[in-house]
């Protein structure tokens, strides 16, 4: 009896451990097959975060240049951001000259430009060993505009235009213009001489860049929103400036039609992109560093701004370019 009763009792400590053991594996197969199926499903979905996130980038973009251009750039930047929040942009408004002057010293990896380098800064660049890519990024056009309250401008012509801005004009009052226009004292605004859009506009208005009447009827400025300010607070008032700033203050001042001896056209999205809106219209640039081009951060930036600027033009009043430019314009980045 004791010795039947010690074989039961060790088959059933067997039985037991055989139990407890297929168990534990049963067990340690299963967590097997959970962590095979996390893995498919992190596969799936991208696998790590590595994979899912974009390309981690830090540093500095020092940029500057045409405040007509900032608005686009300033609106790439904070785009940008959003995806690369180590990469920090900043964004300057010096003017186009005052841009080029910088850029031509190494101090900025990119300059914006409402007109292209002159040769005069080209020659300095090279002479200083910077290399650069040009790229257009969008469309713009020179809006003449008047206070809110005139309403004896509807229209005006390339050379009354001439008549007011050119060295040495006679204007001093807007009868001086035109017969038949008040006995009033015109205001002149004016971008300053750092301006590509003083540039611009002093080469298709008065037939030379840089050649602009100064006498202290002109308020020059390198500030385009004192401008602004300026002709809205004075009924006898007249300014120009890029689109995009006159589309932001509509409900302060008038936009002038200009006759440029063939048709009378106002700058809108449309007569600016299909070139009706002549001479005024204009191409809008940015140059690039090439040294600064070798940086990750400057590279990604630049090809993020080509891919995206399209959508981003007409939101701050500017004109995109045809798909195929833009395109034109990434194949220089290779």
């Amino acid at each position: 009896m004791k010795k039947w009763g010690k074989q039961i009792m060790l088959l059933t400590l067997v039985a037991a451990l055989t139990v407890v053991l297929a168990a534990c594996g049963g067990k340690k197969e299963d967590t097997s097959a959970n962590s095979g199926n996390t893995a498919t499903e992190n596969t799936t979905n991208g696998s790590t975060s590595e994979t899912a996130s974009p390309e981690k980038l830090s540093g500095t973009i020092d940029i500057d240049g045409s405040s007509t251009v900032y608005p686009i750039t300033e609106a790439m930047a904070e785009e940008f951001g959003k995806e690369h929040g180590e990469v920090r942009v900043s964004v300057g408004t010096s003017g186009t000259g005052g841009g080029f002057k910088r850029f031509i010293n190494g101090e900025t990896a990119i300059s914006n430009a409402s007109r292209p380098i002159k040769e005069k800064e080209a020659a300095s660049a090279k002479e200083k060993g910077i290399e650069y890519l040009e790229l257009m990024v969008a469309y713009d056009g020179l809006s003449i505009v008047v206070n809110k309250d005139n309403d004896w401008v509807d229209k005006i012509t390339i050379d009354e235009l001439k008549k007011i801005y050119e060295p040495n004009s006679k204007v001093k009052t807007w009868a001086d213009v035109r017969a038949g226009w008040p006995n009033e004292e015109i205001k002149i605004y004016s971008p300053d001489a750092n301006h590509g859009t003083f540039d611009y506009f002093t080469e298709e208005i008065n037939g030379k860049a840089q050649e602009s009447r100064n006498d202290k009827q002109v308020t020059f400025s390198a500030d385009t929103n004192a401008i602004v300010q300026g002709v809205a607070g004075d009924k006898n008032s007249i300014g120009y400036f890029g689109y995009s700033y006159f589309e932001e203050n509509q409900d302060k001042l008038k936009l002038i039609p200009v006759d440029n001896g063939t048709a009378t056209v106002a700058p809108s999205q449309d007569t600016i992109k299909d070139g009706s809106y002549s001479p005024l219209s204009r191409p809008l640039l940015i140059y690039v560093n090439k040294k600064h081009m070798e940086k990750a951060e400057v590279k990604s930036f630049v090809e993020y701004y080509l891919q995206n600027v399209g959508s981003i033009a007409k939101e701050v009043g500017y004109v995109a370019l045809p798909q195929e430019k833009y395109d034109e314009q990434l194949s220089k980045l290779k």
